[in-house]
């Protein structure tokens, strides 16, 4: 059955309660999970939920939480997530950055002992309302190998970007460095189906095209048959999200999709630009038009985020599909 977001967004948010969030945990992360399955993104939307929920169950992660800023200097700043679920701790920490690059121009924003933080260009659609263009990055538990390495030391480490625009959309730019996602080896290998070489490698390090061996070893990094470059920005995306700010490594963190472990500490670090301290607001929003114009002048170019943005105004209108027995679950539970 089809739900309104609002309605959706509260029954999600009393399933979280439930599972021992607090009321302001609860509602910022049903918001972005829900903003998340509006887009059609439903590998970080309601199938989410349980996972949470569970995790809220075992203690890995602490429903009482609160984040915090830790500390500041100059145009730095660190958020504690204190073990929480990472969505209260990224909108402070992206709205703490909104600010003080009003001031500042350039701000860095770091969130610590954090989990799964969703969509990571979603967090920075307060920078675009804010005209400032927006970086995000986040680590997650160890699925992909080094350059030349056989065992899984860093997450698929997404990158995210967003541009504003004068009078449209802005660009938004999200992707993960692994060469496909983990979500589509798990589709393989409930279909029977084998994979391509190059998406994964075996428990002993070695290539391998069947999905279940692959989810039992590692993921890929992005052009990692021909080229060390996906490592490598992998790399870069585990040291600006650990070792700079202070969060855990991938490799320090058990994996999301287990229901025991230990509670991640993983990071996430976002940093805000305000164009008007550089090349000036009008250029800046002028210059990104001329861009834009001179990518549309091929056909089937499609503008990061557009498509992601006609469904969220779709469902805002017409509902969010949802199965009839997981509305009846959460309404009776």
């Amino acid at each position: 059955m089809k739900l309104p977001v609002d309605e959706l967004h509260a029954l999600v948010s009393r399933q979280l309660q439930a599972a021992g969030a607090n009321p302001a945990m609860a509602d910022s992360t049903a918001r972005a999970l829900v903003l998340a399955e509006s887009q059609g993104l439903g590998s970080h939307g309601l199938s989410r939920v349980a996972q949470y929920a569970t995790h809220l169950r075992n203690g890995r992660v602490n429903g009482a939480a609160r984040p915090q800023l830790l500390h500041r200097k100059g145009g730095a700043l660190v958020v504690d997530a204190q073990e929480g679920l990472a969505f209260p701790a990224c909108e402070l920490a992206v709205a703490e950055a909104v600010a003080a690059a009003a001031v500042q121009g350039v701000v860095f924003a770091g969130v610590v002992r954090s989990h799964h933080c969703g969509v990571v260009v979603d967090h920075l659609r307060a920078a675009a309302a804010a005209g400032m263009v927006g970086l995000g990055f986040a680590n997650s538990p160890a699925a992909m190998p080094a350059a030349g390495g056989r065992h899984a030391i860093f997450g698929t480490n997404p990158v995210a970007a967003v541009f504003p625009r004068a009078v449209a959309d802005p660009l938004m730019i999200d992707l993960s460095l692994s060469e496909v996602a983990r979500g589509k080896l798990m589709v393989a290998a409930k279909e029977g189906k084998a994979i391509p070489e190059g998406w994964a490698l075996d428990a002993q390090g070695q290539p391998t095209t069947d999905p279940k061996a692959g989810l039992t070893g590692s993921m890929l990094p992005i052009g990692a048959v021909s080229s060390p470059k996906g490592a490598m920005l992998a790399l870069v995306v585990e040291l600006l999200v650990t070792a700079v700010i202070g969060a855990n490594f991938g490799f320090e963190a058990s994996s999301f999709f287990v229901d025991e472990g230990n509670r991640p500490g993983i990071g996430q670090a976002f940093i805000v630009i305000d164009p008007g301290a550089l090349a000036g607001r009008d250029s800046f929003l002028a210059r990104v038009e001329v861009l834009v114009a001179e990518m549309q002048r091929d056909d089937g170019v499609r503008l990061p985020g557009a498509r992601r943005e006609a469904l969220r105004r779709k469902a805002l209108a017409d509902g969010i599909e949802v199965p009839d027995a997981l509305v009846a679950a959460w309404r009776a539970g």
